[in-house]
């Protein structure tokens, strides 16, 4: 006979133990995460007496007749985005960096930056180029986050399973997806790169009217002017810069994905097979690796050469500190 009480109740430890389950790295070398959560319980499916959907009908999520939501077409627009920004940083790079230090030289680096400047930077390519797709960008990764936010709220009512945290006897909810590091220096940049054209390129239109006159040179008397401000704003744009970008293309290629594995961090599966750690503990430091390479490439002609110019003399150096001089507290 169970002799066990009446009003005996389940184990919170066990509750909780239904619901948290520990991470486990993606085995694929691209995870699927580009699909869209399925429809939502309330959604009743059609019966069998209904007349079927056909394939090219509009779901209740999606925007067209292709069956795909939002987020599809959000993530798609992030991806593409990100290609022609990755030819102006290429451009931007080789003019900035690459240029100044193989001629060593300021001056002799300005020609170079100017006909670049033909490229990206005419009334027709710097919006297709540069601006809506940087817009594009951003716009887009934060959709994504309130829509999957929004998502959750939905099908969960504001606690996703496996990540309520249990605290004073009552749920604490975290409806935001989770906010990665290529996110997090993704708006980072956001930062650093607005900055940096506002005083490269609108601070001098709305000053002076045109940006013609701002170079290698106008960076290099900012330097030797405001050191402590431009070595911090540099540095933290080159190190931001080429983390988002290499991590951003190695997700796309499908190579972060093969790097889940964190320092110091434990596993939660004690017989994951040595060979496969050691595999994700060499993609993921071959991946920081590039990065880090790429910033130390950029930091030698850029902080290494452009920022060493020293202070510019005559009109020009006037024209420099009249721009300078606008900005308060600099």
């Amino acid at each position: 006979m169970d002799s066990r009480p009446l009003n005996e109740k389940a184990s919170q430890e066990t509750f909780i133990s239904l619901l948290q389950l520990d991470p486990s790295p993606i085995e694929s070398p691209k995870a699927d995460t580009e699909k869209d959560l399925p429809p939502l319980p309330e959604h009743p499916v059609e019966s069998s007496t209904s007349s079927p959907k056909s394939p090219g009908t509009t779901t209740s999520v999606g925007l067209s007749g292709s069956g795909h939501g939002a987020i599809y077409y959000l993530i798609r627009i992030q991806r593409y985005s990100s290609y022609t920004l990755t030819i102006f940083t290429t451009l931007h790079l080789v003019t900035t960096s690459l240029i100044p230090l193989a001629t060593r030289s300021v001056a002799a680096s300005e020609s170079y930056l100017l006909l670049a400047r033909e490229i990206y930077q005419t009334p027709l390519s710097e919006p297709l180029l540069v601006t809506l797709p940087a817009l594009a960008h951003v716009a887009s990764g934060l959709a994504i986050r309130l829509l999957r936010r929004a998502q959750n709220v939905r099908r969960y009512g504001g606690a996703t399973p496996g990540v309520a945290a249990y605290g004073h006897g009552r749920p604490r909810a975290r409806v935001w997806p989770p906010l990665s590091y290529v996110s997090l220096g993704g708006y980072a940049l956001a930062a650093f790169a607005g900055a940096h054209a506002f005083m490269n390129r609108a601070l001098p239109l709305a000053v002076e009217g045109d940006s013609a006159n701002v170079g290698l040179a106008y960076v290099a008397h900012g330097f030797a002017r405001h050191p402590a401000v431009s070595w911090v704003a540099y540095a933290g744009l080159v190190s931001v810069a080429c983390g988002h970008v290499v991590w951003g293309w190695a997700r796309w290629l499908g190579v972060a994905q093969a790097a889940g594995w964190t320092p110091g961090a434990p596993t939660g599966n004690a017989a994951l097979d040595k060979r496969v750690r050691r595999r994700r503990r060499r993609v993921w430091f071959a991946i920081h690796g590039v990065a880090v390479g790429l910033a130390g490439l950029w930091a030698a002609g850029g902080l290494g050469v452009v920022a060493r110019g020293g202070l510019q003399l005559g009109w020009v150096g006037k024209l420099y500190d009249g721009l300078y001089d606008t900005i308060p507290g600099l």
